[in-house]
């Protein structure tokens, strides 16, 4: 009887249903707010007036500035209806083609992992992105607080999401979507600490031709793939180096946001010797998870991570591959995490049993 009962609260502990990796997500944005207008039917993705986005951004009297980049500053804003969400002010001199043309192209990109685009501005002098809020920050931030740990379960969990939004990407139905900029700063996390990929000013759209050459390099240099810096070649590979040295960095704890080549080469190089058994595989684990670390899940995303910065784009496994092993790893975790719940279930459960006897 009470294996019987320990296996159905097992079953009720199993999710109900998982959403599909390739799925797409509608609009978040209700059209209460008056002055713009729908743009796309198809997308919803809301044309924005200057007057909206000045009073979004102006709701608390002060402009809260979330972050900044190459493209432009980050606010926080407010909807008319209470709805957070962070309006991006492009830099013009950031923009490579027509504002518009690249807003098109973004609304036709949806995936749960993805930060959702609600809409835009444009007035000639001023243009806007606005995108869903994500409460946690970056990360970074998350890696970097002294105040709380990103737990082993909480590591994997968001890169086996990030692997599957890569693999969305990279075999988008319109050609292969490089990113270009993959780093720990553009991994959002939501209040619920779901991992959302951002920023997309410098992706561009590829139609799997893998000898496709640009001659503007762009992107941050310690997450950079080295055929990209040397030769200017964008491939989907480029995207596996910087997510390997993503991984690394989740991994190891390294308490860093932007790399540069020097401490990019000594990560890395330390991972290859640890796999190389070089060097104890302990002096790898951030050791704050050490003690729930699962170890063999922990190598395996390792080794993992060591092939995507091979420096040889030939060397590197594809997305398909990544996924499939960081599913592997975020399954195991999963499992023990929930024989774990119901080990603090099991006094509650004898109890309840010799109670009814």
């Amino acid at each position: 009887m009470v294996l019987a009962f320990a296996i159905a609260i097992i079953r009720y502990l199993m999710p109900r249903s998982r959403y599909s990796d390739d799925s797409t997500i509608g609009s978040a944005y209700d059209s209460k707010v008056h002055g713009g207008e729908v743009i796309n039917r198809w997308s919803g993705l809301y044309r924005f007036t200057k007057a909206e986005i000045e009073r979004a951004m102006d709701y608390a009297n002060t402009r809260i500035c979330l972050g900044s980049g190459s493209a432009g500053q980050v606010y926080q804003g407010v909807l008319p209806s209470g709805q957070l969400v962070a309006i991006k002010h492009i830099h013009q001199t950031a923009m490579s083609g027509s504002f518009t043309g690249e807003v098109d192209g973004l609304s036709k990109v949806r995936h749960p992992n993805l930060v959702c685009l609600f809409g835009y501005c444009d007035d000639g002098s001023d243009q806007y992105l606005v995108y869903e809020y994500c409460a946690n920050g970056n990360l970074a931030q998350n890696l970097l607080r002294g105040d709380a740990v990103l737990s082993w379960p909480t590591r994997v969990k968001i890169l086996r999401d990030c692997a599957s939004v890569l693999r969305f990407l990279h075999t988008h139905s319109d050609g292969c979507i490089v990113h270009r900029d993959i780093k720990l700063t553009n991994i959002l996390l939501t209040a619920d600490m779901e991992p959302k990929l951002s920023d997309f000013g410098l992706a561009k759209m590829l139609q799997m031709e893998e000898t496709k050459v640009f001659t503007d390099v762009r992107g941050t240099i310690g997450y950079m793939d080295p055929e990209y810096i040397t030769h200017s070649k964008l491939t989907c590979a480029s995207d596996i180096y910087s997510f390997g040295v993503v991984i690394l960095q989740l991994l190891s704890g390294k308490k860093v946001i932007e790399l540069d080549i020097v401490a990019r080469d000594s990560l890395t190089k330390k991972a290859k010797d640890v796999v190389s058994g070089k060097k104890p595989l302990d002096e790898f684990i951030d050791s704050r998870v050490r003690d729930e670390v699962n170890i063999e899940d922990f190598v395996l995303i390792l080794k993992i991570a060591v092939l995507c910065v091979a420096h040889s784009s030939v060397g590197r496994p594809t997305i398909k591959d990544v996924y499939e092993e960081m599913d592997k790893a975020w399954g195991n975790t999963n499992d023990i995490v929930r024989l774990s719940h119901l080990v603090e279930f099991v006094p509650v459960i004898t109890s309840l049993i010799f109670w009814k006897l």
